[in-house]
């Protein structure tokens, strides 16, 4: 039985955590390749994390946005049709999910249009529920890295002291300046909660577009070593595989793309020789 601690967090079970960690995914914004939620629910699946909790999307999202159908097609919701009968609805769902034996709570979600305040105090109020102590956002944005290469990985943290012990799992700091994420947002109010929290982003191959599962696999393993969860993740790494391949063969048969891409290696490469060399002479 469901049990409603307010108007929109509805609550399965609350199991017994201890300074728990709080893995947030969000569709939307920063969500390229599918990095952020294809990451964190290949470790709902990895670990068969239940469902305990949700909020619910009604008030937090436009549905029907005025202006031309290339941009309110980007609001409305997924719908499939088939032989004159509704086959799926796709609303936004917002879910908690927890694996107790790693202290670890895992959301998914879809970073909401409206009520910024309103959905904070949803995700923070199950986090006090569930004795999280930390919450790690993961993410993605387009760059110039090529799909031969991994992701460049960016971090941004709400105490100055959690940097030195980010920086141990090769993260770069973040310099951003333009348009604000609810992930951002909620990075000013964790402070003021007692919680940590950190802001993990992967620099993607912008030239690409959907799902990206050599990002997906390079993050999630990156993830894994900050939790400290012994994962088995060879299907990953052969579905990574697979796709670098299959990408590599649509670029060779574009020469422009072609060139792009061996320009993008030798400034990631160089990039890589220069840090090593300033490494070395720091030492």
């Amino acid at each position: 039985m469901s049990e409603a601690t307010s108007e929109f967090l509805r609550v399965r079970e609350s199991p017994q955590l201890e300074r728990a960690t709080l893995v947030l995914a969000l569709s939307g914004w920063m969500d390229g390749g599918d990095v952020s939620t294809g990451t964190v629910q290949r470790l709902v699946d990895l670990l068969a994390a239940p469902v305990v909790a949700e909020i619910d999307s009604e008030p937090f999202y436009l549905f029907n946005f005025p202006g031309s159908m290339e941009i309110t097609a980007l609001f409305r919701p997924h719908i499939k049709i088939e032989e004159g009968q509704v086959v799926s609805l796709d609303l936004p769902e917002n879910t908690f999910h927890c694996h107790a034996a790693a202290n670890l709570v895992l959301f998914i979600g879809k970073e909401p249009h409206l009520r910024w305040r309103t959905f904070g105090d949803a995700v923070l109020q199950m986090a006090r529920r569930l004795s999280v102590r930390r919450i790690i956002f993961v993410g993605s944005f387009g760059g110039a890295v090529p799909h031969t290469r991994e992701p460049r990985l960016y971090v941004t943290c709400s105490d100055p002291a959690l940097l030195a012990e980010m920086e141990q799992y090769a993260l770069k700091r973040t310099g951003y300046e333009g348009p604000g994420s609810f992930t951002s947002y909620l990075l000013t109010r964790a402070p003021a909660e007692g919680l940590e929290m950190v802001s993990l982003v992967a620099e993607i191959p912008g030239y690409l577009q959907g799902r990206n599962p050599m990002s997906i696999e390079a993050v999630t393993r990156r993830l894994a070593k900050i939790l400290k969860l012994p994962l088995d993740l060879q299907s990953l790494r052969a579905e990574s595989t697979e796709w670098e391949l299959q990408v590599s063969r649509l670029v060779a048969k574009d020469k422009d793309m072609a060139k792009t891409v061996r320009q993008l290696e030798e400034a990631y490469d160089n990039e890589l020789l220069e840090n090593s060399e300033d490494e070395t002479e720091g030492g």
